[in-house]
This record gives structure tokens, sequence and C-alpha cells, in this order.
């Protein structure tokens, strides 16, 4: 199971005791707020592209948040084109709602932390499973998710404020 990798991963760095597993279901952002007991915007949630000259990005960002094509364009010189379900387990090795950063092997697969959870002092990212979570510091974030950097991809919904 994906959340023993993670559980692995988080045991080599003395924080494996920090992982909450639920007894629903957190596959979604709402499921995950619902179960963490915070705001939908303060989940974690991992978007998977493919580039195009093999491999794929990820990229951790606030629960409202989407991506905003141009400045996807901007940043990375290519369409946004999301994983299908099977190639996200392949680059991953977390199945869709459980899909988190950590625990990569993958050398082509690159992670970057977007803007829009700089609202927030902590985030709940999976943990590669359905059903659980883990919080974190935002510099927490970026370091055991070995991201390459902050970047501005995602806008808010309607009246959220400036990122």
């Amino acid at each position: 199971m994906a959340i023993e990798i993670v559980r692995k991963y988080f045991r080599e760095l003395g924080i494996e005791d920090r992982i909450m597993e639920f007894p629903v279901s957190s596959a979604t952002v709402e499921l995950a707020a619902e179960a963490v007991g915070t705001e939908p915007a303060r989940i974690c949630k991992t978007l998977s592209f493919l580039k195009p000259e093999g491999g794929c990005i990820l990229i951790q960002a606030a629960g409202d948040a989407r991506i905003d094509n141009r400045k996807f364009k901007d940043q990375f010189h290519t369409k946004a084109k999301m994983l299908k379900p099977e190639q996200v387990v392949e680059y991953t090795g977390h199945a869709i709602g459980g899909v988190c950063a950590f625990g990569i092997k993958r050398a082509d697969v690159e992670v970057y932390c977007d803007d829009s959870m700089k609202r927030f002092e902590t985030m709940f990212p999976a943990c590669g499973s359905d059903n659980s979570a883990i919080e974190l510091t935002l510099e927490e974030l970026e370091r055991y998710s070995n991201a390459l950097g902050w970047i501005d991809v995602c806008k808010l919904p309607e009246g959220e404020g400036e990122q």
C-alpha cells in the first residue's frame, strides 16, 4: 500500500507519528476537510501533469485553488495536461484520492508548491491513501516533498483575496 511507503519515508524523518488515518474517506478536498476538521482551502491537493519530454510535474496547491492555464503555460512552456489515473500511479506510486509528493522514487517527477497555500501557516496533504493526512507547516511541506520551489500557477475563487 502507498501509505506504507509514505509511513516509511516519514519514519526516516522522525514524523511518522504525525500521520492521521481516518475511519472515513478523505479522497476529495471536501471529504478531507471534514475528516481533518478544517476548511477545504487548507487541504493540500497534489495535481499531476504530463511533461512533454517525459516525466511529470506535481503541483501542491490549496484545496480551493484551480490551475490557471495561462500561468501554467508561462511557467512550464507547455499546455497543462493532467495525467490519466494509471499514469498517476505509475509516476507517484499513489492512487487518486491519496496522491502526495512524499516517498516518490522516480527522478523524472518534479514537485512544486503553489503560492495559493501561502495564506495559511499549515496545510494538510494526503499520505498515500484515501483516508490519511498529515499537518505540515509550509516549510515542512516544501522540504519533505523535495519541492523545487514556490510557483504561481493557480487562481483562487472569486473574492478570495490576493495570492
